[in-house]
């Protein structure tokens, strides 16, 4: 397991954006994360009805740079990325439950090259699906 001190850097995020708290397992295709920010009070993305579902995508997304980071060769500079586009995003749920307990954050690898990555995410929580659907992201060229 990772602790988010051991993987903060391969995000773009600082301080209570960066979503994440630990990486459970990865491989050549897969993370999985998890976090308990959801629930905090100060959570930077809740509303005055608690953190709406669709906010969910921004934690697969921050999944989805932790794993290309942690996948990376040793010691190569982290490749910035911009997320382009969301598609089949689903939510069983409108809000998430601060009181339900951790969020389990999955996401796969479908294809990846120099130029970006498309994964498919799915954010549970007890075990029950709360998010899922597919996310793509570019590295630009350097200085673009």
């Amino acid at each position: 397991m990772l602790r988010k001190n051991e993987f903060a850097g391969l995000i773009p995020h600082a301080g209570a954006m960066n979503l994440l708290d630990a990486v459970v397992a990865f491989d050549h295709d897969t993370i999985h994360a998890r976090s308990e920010s959801h629930a905090l009070a100060d959570h930077p993305l809740r509303a005055a009805r608690g953190l709406h579902a669709v906010n969910l995508a921004e934690y697969g997304a921050q999944a989805m740079a932790v794993h290309g980071g942690l996948k990376a060769a040793p010691g190569a500079p982290v490749k910035p990325g911009r997320l382009v586009s969301l598609r089949d995003v689903r939510l069983a749920v409108e809000y998430v439950d601060p009181d339900a307990g951790a969020l389990d954050v999955h996401a796969c690898c479908i294809a990846a090259d120099d130029g970006g990555a498309q994964y498919e995410f799915r954010i549970e929580q007890g075990g029950e699906l709360l998010a899922s659907g597919r996310a793509a992201v570019i590295h630009p060229p350097q200085g673009a």
